[in-house]
């Protein structure tokens, strides 16, 4: 992947690159950002620059076969660990060599994708992936090995975050000490989630959201739609390009999401005193609690910004607005009154215990009727 198809973040192409030719390269590093970045593609150009002797900012320059074998991300030197599950083909002791197949897929259609996206590609969206100790045993086992063109070695583990304590526990010695010219690029979206023994002992580079004229150029030449349209979905998409992409598709999760929303709230406020919207409610609560884990968490997620995206409504700082509802007969200016200084906290804060206790495999039902019958007074809460 070369640095060139990598969307903004110019001052740490120009770092990494720096760094490389410089002979000063970490052996241990951190890639922070948040969904839609380029955290991932970024890591990989920086592999691609690293192992194929490349020379200048284009990541062009060096063994033209090494460059052939990353189109394919196929290189013997690269190694990958991220999430994964059991499935319907790999029923027990699941790792990422299992799922070599479906990763190169998701690369190569969607580099910007999440987690959510990854899962859809393995099937398992009503479970949640890790990085356990049979990954880091893996890991171990491939850098054990020597370089197979006898150069560096890198591991790229994306979604570090998922890697549980006995993983970390197993990698912690070899990520402080690897063997000569081994490298570790650890991709996360959440750095309070690695443990502090595993974030101490890497370099930590920060990517921040995308400014919405890269992604609105990005949308104009990749996807040939007019300046009109693409400044739009640049500003709906809120630093994520992968948001953006699916907003051209209108393949978003975030249009069924913002039904369950919109349904959700309109039968909070009648359940005030109403029987009826209350069994409206557990209804509700039974249809989310049927999709995946993930999907629940995603949603939970969407349902925090859409409440902020109200607050900022609310206290007219109408230039961070940037959803647009699409559901009949709701408008986000009607509805932002009723989110304030008052309430935003606790319904924040019950959100986010949700998202835990389903994160912890409580029993989803329980979790979101609870919710619900919470947001029903919250919502109600007068602003003090």
């Amino acid at each position: 992947m070369q640095f060139d198809k990598i969307l903004g973040q110019d001052h740490l192409k120009n770092h990494l690159t720096q760094s490389v030719d410089n002979g000063r390269i970490p052996h241990a590093q951190l890639f922070v950002g948040p969904e839609g970045s380029g955290t991932l593609p970024m890591a990989i150009a920086y592999a691609q620059y690293i192992l194929c002797g490349n020379t200048n900012s284009e990541n062009q320059g060096g063994n033209d076969a090494c460059n052939l074998k990353f189109k394919n991300f196929s290189h013997p030197d690269l190694h990958f660990a991220f999430p994964v599950a059991t499935t319907d083909r790999v029923k027990s002791h699941p790792v990422s060599s299992n799922f070599l197949n479906e990763w190169r897929q998701l690369l190569k259609e969607q580099p910007y994708g999440n987690l959510f996206d990854w899962y859809r590609i393995l099937g398992i969206d009503n479970k949640q992936g890790q990085i356990g100790v049979d990954e880091a045993l893996n890991i171990v086992k491939s850098l054990s090995l020597k370089s197979y063109e006898g150069g560096y070695k890198i591991m790229l583990i994306w979604m570090a975050e998922r890697m549980n304590t006995s993983a970390a526990n197993k990698l912690l010695k070899l990520i402080e000490e690897p063997p000569s010219k081994t490298v570790f690029i650890l991709i996360a979206e959440d750095e309070g989630q690695i443990i502090n023994t595993i974030r101490s002992r890497c370099q930590v580079l920060h990517f921040p959201p995308l400014a919405e004229v890269v992604i609105k150029e990005a949308l104009k030449k990749n996807y040939q739609i007019d300046e009109a349209t693409a400044t739009k979905i640049a500003r709906q998409s809120d630093g994520n390009y992968n948001k953006a992409c699916d907003l051209v598709y209108h393949d978003s999760e975030d249009i069924q999401f913002e039904e369950w929303f919109v349904f959700w709230i309109r039968s909070a406020f009648k359940a005030k005193g109403n029987k009826a919207a209350i069994h409206d409610l557990i209804s509700w609560s039974e249809q989310v609690a049927k999709t995946g884990r993930e999907t629940q968490k995603q949603f939970l997620q969407f349902c925090i910004d859409f409440f902020r995206q109200a607050l900022m409504m609310n206290y007219n700082a109408n230039q961070l607005v940037f959803i647009e509802p699409k559901t009949k007969n709701f408008k986000l200016e009607n509805f932002a009154p009723f989110v304030h200084e008052g309430n935003i906290m606790d319904i924040s804060q019950e959100l986010q215990d949700a998202i835990y206790h389903i994160e912890r495999n409580g029993n989803s039902k329980i979790i979101l009727t609870d919710l619900s019958i919470k947001l029903t007074r919250l919502l109600h809460k007068k602003a003090s």
